[in-house]
This record gives C-alpha cells, structure tokens and sequence, in this order.
C-alpha cells in the first residue's frame, strides 16, 4: 500500500498529470516569441470562429467567446500535445444544437456533465473506447455534419428568417421562402466567401521563404501571409465597416447579429434546474432531456480533439497520451462551465494555423485566450454590426475542408464493405445525430465480428491435409472451423490425417478449449488422426491445464509430419513447399 501511495506522489506521476512540468523548465525566450505571434494569430482567428458557431448551436453570440478561452489555460497545465486549440467547434456546436434545445442553460450543464464524464473516462483510462469507432463512420458522421452546418447558412447568406433547424424541413423551407431573399444579403455573402477563398488561396501560392529575398518582397509576402491566416477576421472586420457604414445612414440593408451581452461572464456553478413556461425544470428531468446527448457529446469531442492531436503529434515528431487529453478535456469542459462555457473540443482550422505559425509549446493558449478576454471585455459593443452574411461565409469555408467525397471512392477500391458503415452513418445523422452513428457502430461492428466468426483458412494436401487459420481462433469461430474440417476430412473417403496450424492463435477461452476437446474426440471415434503444431507458449500452457485427453503438438509442421510419415518425408517434397512447413520450426526454445 506504501509504495503504490509514493508512485502516485511520485515527481514522475506529477509530471505526466501535469505536462507543464515537463517542457516549463527548457522554456526560452525564443520558445515567448514564436508562442506570442502563434497564440495572437489563432486569436484573431478563434474571435469571428465562436461567434459564428454560437449561431450554429442556437446560443446568443457571446457564448461562442465564452467557450474560447478556458479551454486555452487549461490545457496550457494539462495537455501534452504543443499544437492543439480547445474550443468551440462546428461539429461540437452541432451537438450543442441537437441536445441543448437553444438554450444557455442546458448548454452550459451539458459542458459541466461532458467534462466531468471525459475526466471520469481519463483517470479510469477508457480512452481506447473510442478505437471501436473506426474510420468510414468517423468520416460518415463528419461529412454529415459538414454538410448539415454549410447548408443551415444558407439562410443566412440569403437572409432568410424563421426557417426550422431540422436538416429536411430546412432545406424544404429554404427553398420554399426563396423569393423572400434580401439583396444586401445574398451580395455581401457571396463576397465573403469570394474574399475568404481568394485570401486561401493567395496564402497557399505563397513561396517559401528563403533568405536571398527582397527586403520588400519578405514585407510583402508576410502582409499576404497574415492576412490570409487571420482572413476570417479581416473579412467579418470589413463587412462590419460596410454594415455600419449602411446603418449610420439608416439604411437597414442586411441582417446583423443585433445587440450582444457586454464584458465578461460571471464565475458561478452551472445552473441545475431550468425555468419553463409551465414552471421549473429539475436537474433529473433535464438529464432525461439531454438523452443519449451525455454518451454522444463526450465521446465525440473527445474522438475529434485525439484524431487532430494524434495527426499533429505525427507531423512534428512527439507522442502524446490519449488518457491525459481525456482529463485536459473535461477539466477544460468544467471549469469552462463555472464562465458559461459550452461543449468545447480540439479545432483542427485552428490547430493547422498554430502549428504552421511556429508554436513551441502549449503556452500559445495563453496570448489566444487573452486575445478573447480582451475581445469580451472592449469588443461587445461592435458586435452589433456584424453581419450574419459574414458569419454564415466564415462557418461554410471552415466545413467545407470536412466534407469529404473521395473518401466514397478510396472505400470502394480498399474495401468495398466499409462504404456500409460510413453510408449508414452518413445518412442516419441527417435524421438523428446519435441514430446515425449508432448505427454506422453497429454494422461496422457486424463486419469485424463476422470477420472474427469467419476466419480465413487455408487447406493443403499432402497426403496429410495441413490446416492453417490465417487469423486468430476465438470462440464464435470454433464451431465454423470443426464444421470445415469435418466437411474436408471426416466426409472424404477415405479420410486422411490431419494437422492443425496454430500459428497464428494467440489466445482462447474456455469455449475454445472445449470445441477443441469435442473436436479430438469425434476425430478418435472416427480413426483419424488429428494433430496440432505451432502452438504460443502461452494457449499450450491452457490446453495443458485444461487436461484434454488425446491432444498431441508439436513445435512444426515439418516435425508432425516426419511423426506421421517419418524423417525422409519432408525431403520429398517440392521446393516451393517446404517453406509451408518448415518457416516455424524451432518456435519454442
């Protein structure tokens, strides 16, 4: 008891639940310079961001600033990856809208309960949970969701009002409605997104910088390279200078964000009851209310924070630990909750820019979270200006890098069973967000479990029939191999002997063992003789224990059948054989 009480208040244990410790005491003065510059241009970027995603989950704008900067100092303690960003997210906000019904106050709880279900997960060291989520449903849901967001914005760049948040009644009403579009609108949208994919791509043409440049050639190519990495926030800066140009004349020509709560939020628990119409809605009846919203929000934010972490990490040449993201997640969820926070998570927008900018450690959090504080705290007033045109031509170009239609066609060469999964979750998340990715689980689950029932066998005859499982023998596939090896040898006439390949079983249980036992037993009634080779030290210590009456291994291949045929046999044999049997030899020493 002693010493697991000094391993837990080890210094090393303190420094892998607080990563500062670790990259605080090599910090330099050029490590502050790099870290300043990538923190205050992801600030300039995360500002117009979250208050664009506060119109996708429903919430007053403020609340997307709200959500932006805790998740900024925390993970500067807790987080081990240097590159990633916390906060507000188009999918996570997407979330927000499906399970917090609009409102601040199951919002903000749904980020108190998220964050403590992902530290409960961390410490307990659940993180591989979601490695049963595979790919094409991660990239089903994602796309799903891309394209749910880009089109519920549509709206906007049209200026279209009391059109329903449901994806089919959306579309149906948006277009219905279309004769209603206000000029101003559409104008000012479609030159939004115009200067949005101009300044990308002025910025992605950019050469790389070299030290035989032009002094005014660097000044130049750092103009264009700032200001299409802060491009959100010139584009929603400048409509708003043209909105207000507009409105000081009182000419209301588009639709504006309207006025905004000022300075920042208060520091108070979450609310635990909410007021209705028909009176007040207790803690136990809000938690009916978020349904499977507490699995679904917890889960995915965590699996799109460790998915940008773990491809960051892979580019920059570090490791990060999933289990400590988990706690740096909830931390960041409940303490964001006490400043009225939402769900936050990993941005990857965000995340690219930070890494590309030159960040050196997790302390770039800091200028970006101050960079929010600083926006609350002087900025609010001028948000009533904002445009929602502007807002909608921000959140469409950040979705549109996630909707991904190669992957349909990369499935179908790789393998075409994984179109099922990722098509199921693809279409059932625009019913139901939670549906569509149950059911992408579901029968991407199926396949591995069929995969599993059904191993691959390969059969040779040599006289004796050699019997390989070219995969691992676990107990719903014990029935279908005995079934084949009856079917192959017991049926044939006259049957031949038999050996069978372990190779490439690694583990069994105990329903393993007695399909094994059932199936030497039939084999001895019936006069044939069954043998097995290549058995891991660890199943033969198993079937030892398990005392399995006429069970007979052997290290080889070639050595059970040099047992049944005698030394010369094997030399007999082909050439291109011999590697079948002999390739295992002496695999127990």
């Amino acid at each position: 008891m002693a010493s697991v009480v000094r391993k837990c208040c080890s210094y090393r244990t303190l420094k892998r639940r607080l990563p500062i410790l670790a990259w605080l005491p090599q910090y330099t003065f050029q490590w502050l310079r790099m870290d300043l510059l990538a923190g205050v241009t992801v600030g300039l970027t995360v500002v117009p961001q979250a208050l664009a995603y506060a119109e996708i989950a429903g919430l007053p704008v403020q609340y997307g600033l709200y959500s932006s900067f805790m998740g900024c100092f925390v993970y500067c303690f807790l987080g081990t990856s240097k590159d990633i960003t916390l906060g507000p997210t188009a999918i996570m906000s997407l979330l927000v809208a499906s399970y917090a019904y609009h409102d601040p106050v199951y919002a903000v709880l749904l980020a108190f309960l998220c964050g403590c279900i992902q530290l409960a997960m961390g410490i307990l060291h659940l993180g591989f949970l979601v490695d049963f989520i595979s790919y094409p449903v991660i990239k089903g849901f994602t796309s799903s969701a891309a394209l749910t967001i880009g089109f519920g914005q549509v709206k906007n760049i049209l200026g279209l009002c009391d059109i329903p948040r449901q994806f089919f009644r959306e579309v149906y009403y948006t277009f219905h409605n279309i004769a209603e579009t206000r000029i101003g609108d559409l104008v000012l949208g479609l030159v939004c997104l115009f200067l949005l994919v101009l300044l990308k791509m002025m910025k992605n043409q950019l050469p790389e910088q070299s030290g035989h440049q032009l002094f005014l050639n660097r000044v130049c190519s750092n103009i264009v390279r700032f200001t299409g990495t802060a491009r959100n926030a010139v584009v929603v800066v400048a409509a708003s200078l043209v909105a207000y140009s507009f409105e000081s004349q009182d000419q209301h020509v588009f639709t504006l964000t309207g006025k905004t709560a000022r300075g920042l939020p208060p520091f108070r628990l979450p609310s635990f009851s909410d007021s209705a119409s028909n009176g007040t809605v207790c803690f136990t009846e809000m938690l009916q209310n978020f349904g499977a919203g507490l699995a679904v929000v917890p889960l995915v934010g965590f699996l799109e924070s460790i998915a940008i972490a773990k491809a960051f990490a892979s580019q920059n040449n570090y490791r990060i630990d999933p289990n400590q993201e988990l706690i740096a997640i909830g931390s960041a969820n409940i303490l964001g909750s006490f400043l009225s926070s939402y769900p936050v998570t990993g941005s990857f927008g965000r995340t690219a820019v930070n890494s590309q900018t030159g960040v050196r450690s997790p302390a770039g959090g800091i200028a970006t979270g101050v960079v929010v504080l600083l926006s609350l705290a002087f900025l609010t007033p001028l948000f009533f200006y904002i445009p929602k045109a502007a807002l909608a031509a921000v959140i469409i170009c950040a979705v549109s890098a996630v909707f991904d239609l190669k992957i349909v066609v990369t499935l179908w060469r790789v393998n075409r069973l994984d179109l099922l999964p990722f098509l199921a979750s693809f279409l059932g998340c625009f019913w139901e967000i939670q549906y569509g990715i149950l059911a992408g689980i579901a029968l991407s689950g199926t396949i591995l479990f069929f995969n599993i029932a059904r191993p691959e066998i390969k059969i040779s005859d040599y006289g004796t029939v050699i019997v390989q499982l070219q995969s691992g023998l676990n107990f719903p596939a014990v029935e279908y191999v005995c079934d084949k090896l009856y079917q192959r040898v017991l049926e044939a006439s006259p049957p031949s002997s038999v050996i069978l390949d372990c190779l490439h079983v690694s583990s069994i249980d105990y329903t393993t063992v007695n399909g094994l036992r059932e199936l030497i037993q039939t084999f001895q009634q019936k006069k044939v003789c069954l043998l097995f080779s290549n058995f891991q030290p660890k199943v033969l210590s198993i079937l030892t224990s398990a005392e399995i009456e006429g069970l007979r291994h052997f290290d080889s291949t070639e050595a059970a059948l040099r047992h049944l045929h005698g030394d010369d046999y094997t030399h007999n044999l082909e050439e291109s054989e011999k590697p079948l049997l002999d390739r295992h030899e002496g695999f127990y020493s």
